[in-house]
C-alpha cells in the first residue's frame, strides 16, 4: 500500500513538472486520419505513398465492393486500393491528392498501364464533403488543363479490406521482382509522357 502511494506521488509529480515546463503530458499520439485511392496495382501506389512525409501508415487492400472478406483471387466489386494513415499536421489531404494525381493515367478508363480490368480502375473514396470538394476540383483542373476527360471516380468511403500478408510492402520486401513489374508494364514510362519528372 505505501508503495502504491509512492508510485502515485511520482506520477504527480512528474505531469506537474511537465506542465510547468510547458510541455502538456497526453497519453495519446498525435491526431491521425486515413485516406484511400485506388491507382492500379496497389504495389505502386503504396510505393508512392511510402515516400510522403508526413504518411504514418500505408495498407493494400481491397476497397469499395461488397461481398465479405475478398481476396487477391477473388475480390469481384472491389478495386485494388491503399489506406493511407497521414499526420494531418505535416501533409495535407490536398497534397495527398496531388501525389495521387502525378502516380496514375487518369484518362484511362479500362484500368493502368498492363493491368486491365474492373478491379485496376482509378478511383478516389472521400469520407466527407471536404475531400469530394478537393478531389473534384483537381479533376477537373486535370480536365481542363489537359483537354481530355479524367475517368477516374470519385465515390464515397464504403468498404475495405486488407490485402494478404505478401502483398503489403512488396516493393520493399521484394524489390527485383518490384522493378521488373513496375517497368514492364510501363507504369514509369506512362507517367513520365503525361507528368514529366513529377512522378514518384
Amino acid at each position: 500500500m505505501i508503495a502504491r502511494w509512492i508510485c502515485a506521488g511520482l506520477m504527480a509529480a512528474f505531469l506537474a513538472a511537465s506542465v510547468l515546463a510547458g510541455g502538456a503530458y497526453s497519453t495519446h499520439a498525435a491526431e491521425t486520419k486515413t485516406a484511400i485511392f485506388a491507382g492500379g496495382c496497389f504495389w505502386c501506389v503504396e510505393d508512392v505513398y511510402d515516400h510522403v512525409d508526413g504518411v504514418t501508415e500505408t495498407v493494400s487492400g481491397y476497397a469499395g465492393g461488397t461481398t465479405p472478406n475478398p481476396t487477391y483471387g477473388s475480390h469481384k466489386g472491389y478495386v485494388e486500393a491503399l489506406k493511407v494513415t497521414y499526420d494531418p499536421s505535416k501533409v495535407t489531404y490536398a497534397k495527398l491528392l496531388e501525389h495521387y494525381w502525378h502516380n496514375i493515367d487518369p484518362f484511362d478508363p479500362s484500368g493502368q498501364f498492363c493491368d486491365k480490368g474492373p478491379a485496376y480502375r482509378t478511383v478516389i473514396f472521400v469520407s466527407d464533403d471536404e475531400e469530394k470538394e478537393l478531389a473534384e476540383t483537381t479533376k477537373q483542373e486535370i480536365a481542363a488543363r489537359f483537354k481530355k476527360e479524367v475517368a477516374t471516380e470519385i465515390r464515397p468511403t464504403t468498404t475495405f479490406y486488407a490485402a494478404e500478408d505478401y502483398h503489403q510492402d512488396y516493393h520493399n520486401l521484394n524489390p527485383v521482382s518490384y522493378k521488373f513489374y513496375k517497368w514492364n508494364c510501363g507504369r514509369a514510362q506512362r507517367l513520365a509522357e503525361i507528368w514529366g519528372n513529377k512522378s514518384s
